[in-house]
Parts: structure tokens; sequence; C-alpha cells
């Protein structure tokens, strides 16, 4: 055999090509540790240790001034949770979900976007607006922080959560919780015992907007998405979802949180109201209603989760 690098004895060739791999390796190893420093990110006290900070706080595009834009006649004398909402309890409930993408996900637009959707939700199911009240009727959200007159005490046997003696469950919080199931749920979710307590909702509005997101954050059931999910993009559509014509965008959030409470009904009044609470924040952010998105709505959606399942074939 000619001399030369093929005439390197076999022991000295295998070692050098360990050790060459192992280099690699680490190097490798290195390098993915250092991208992962690189996009790890902490923004004061809103939004710490998450690639998600690294896009901006909440607070960097929505302000005080904003939050009583949007709200401006929930401290009416006519309202009925005077004193109880304002920005700060919003901004405080934002740190738990900031990291994890809510407001922070993509650029400034999307979470002006966000910021919007959620808050549309919670300006229509919190409003006591009409027609020709002061300032019209989307200048009302957060007026309620609990159901006035509940029709029933909304318990219902659950052995996960069972009703706790002498404990009603009606709606209360920035996305009204109602029945037991739902506030032992969130209450897990939140670690606050909701379910033995769910006067909390109504007492303290940092609990009351932590437990808005956190339903905004989480699918109700494994391999379904959340609202967030659906709105800012994280959500492919299965075939089956194509065809039960959920698609992302506002309207599938409406899904989500209300399922045929709200979807697949046609074009009615109380979709219509979530809608134009969206789009009346975008336009006062700045962001415009024009850029509400595609899929604005849900009148011909499948619900996610149907209230009653259809006979089988």
């Amino acid at each position: 055999m000619s001399k030369g690098m093929f005439s390197r004895p076999a022991g000295k060739l295998a070692a050098m090509e360990v050790a060459l791999v192992l280099a690699v390796l680490l190097m490798a190893a290195a390098g993915v540790e250092a991208k992962s420093k690189l996009k790890t990110c902490s923004k004061g006290w809103e939004c710490t240790d998450s690639i998600y900070c690294c896009n901006g706080t909440i607070s960097d595009f929505f302000q005080v001034y904003q939050f009583e834009n949007l709200f401006s006649k929930r401290n009416s004398p006519v309202a009925h949770a005077v004193g109880f909402w304002d920005y700060h309890s919003f901004i405080t409930a934002s740190t738990a979900y900031q990291p994890l993408g809510f407001g922070t996900t993509g650029g400034k637009k999307t979470g002006m976007k966000e910021v919007s959707a959620f808050l549309g939700h919670v300006g229509s199911k919190t409003s006591c607006g009409y027609g020709v009240a002061t300032g019209g009727p989307l200048a009302w959200g957060l007026c309620y922080n609990h159901e006035l007159s509940p029709s029933q005490s909304y318990c219902k046997e659950d052995y996960l959560y069972p009703c706790t003696a002498g404990v009603e469950y009606h709606g209360r919080g920035a996305l009204p919780v109602y029945w037991n199931y739902n506030y032992g749920l969130i209450g897990d979710g939140i670690k606050v015992d909701l379910l033995n307590h769910p006067e909390y909702l109504e007492q303290n509005a940092t609990l009351a907007f932590q437990a808005a997101m956190w339903r905004w954050m989480n699918p109700l059931k494994k391999k379904q998405p959340s609202a967030h999910d659906v709105f800012v993009g994280n959500w492919k559509p299965t075939k089956n979802d194509t065809l039960a014509k959920r698609l992302p965008g506002f309207g599938a959030t409406m899904n989500v949180l209300y399922g045929d409470e709200v979807c697949g009904q046609g074009d009615t009044d109380s979709m219509n109201n979530i809608i134009s609470h969206y789009q009346y924040y975008l336009d006062l952010l700045g962001v415009g209603r024009q850029n509400s998105g595609e899929n604005l709505d849900c009148a011909e959606q499948e619900p996610f989760n149907p209230t009653v399942q259809p006979a089988s074939s």
C-alpha cells in the first residue's frame, strides 16, 4: 500500500473519527444552548424568561388611557361594578400569560389584535349598553362583574367538581364563568379554590381577568385548540375542521369559547355583538377594523363541542 492518509493505522483512524464526532456534537450543543439563551428575554415584572417576551410587552402598546377609552362608561353611576375593573388588574393578571404568548406572539400589530380580540369578548359579555345608551352601546363593557338575577344555581352533578353546599355557580368574572365544573376546572388552572369560593371572581378584578385569560389560553379538551391558538395562527385545521367550516380567525374564538350557543346559528345578534366590540376596540387602538382578519364570524361553523350530540346512523 502506498504511503499517505490511507496508510494510517485503523485504530488511530477510528479514535480520530470518534473524537471528531464528539467535538461536532459538543459544538452543536453549545450552539443550541447559546441560541436558546439569545431567544429568552425578560422585560421587567411584566414578562419574564420567555421567547415571547423578546417581542415586547402588552404595556408597550396598550396603556392606561387606552383602557379608559375602551371602557369609558364602566364607572358611570348606572353601571353595576363601579370602581371594580381597572388597567392595573388587567396587566397584573396578564403577567402569567404574556410569557406564554398572550399579547406577545408575533409583532406589535398581532399583539394589539389579540388584546382587542380578548377584550372584545370581555366587553361584549359584561356590557350593559343598549342602542341609545350614552356614548353608544359599545362603550359600556365591564359594566358588570356578576350576574344580577340568576335564574338557577348552576349546580350539576359532577364527579371531579361536586357542588359545595350553599354555594351558587352563576355567572361571575370578565368572561363570566357558569356551573360548578367550570369553576372547578378554571380554579385548578389558576390555582385558586373557585369551586368552594366562586365569589372571588366578583371580589378581585385581577383574579377575574386571570380566570378569563386562562380560558382564552387553554382548550377545554385535549387535541383541540385554544382561543389564543386559533387567533394567532398556532392552529392548523384538520380535514374534518375544514369540512365543518372551522378556520383560523376571530370567528373560531367564539366557537372555542361558546360553541353552539353562538356558532352555527346563522347571522345572529349575539354573534354580531361580539364582533362589533372587537372591531370597535381595533379602531380605538389605531389598528382599524379593516385589519380584523379573515374568517371573522362563526355563523356556519359546526361547534367543536356540540351540546347535543348528533344521532348515530
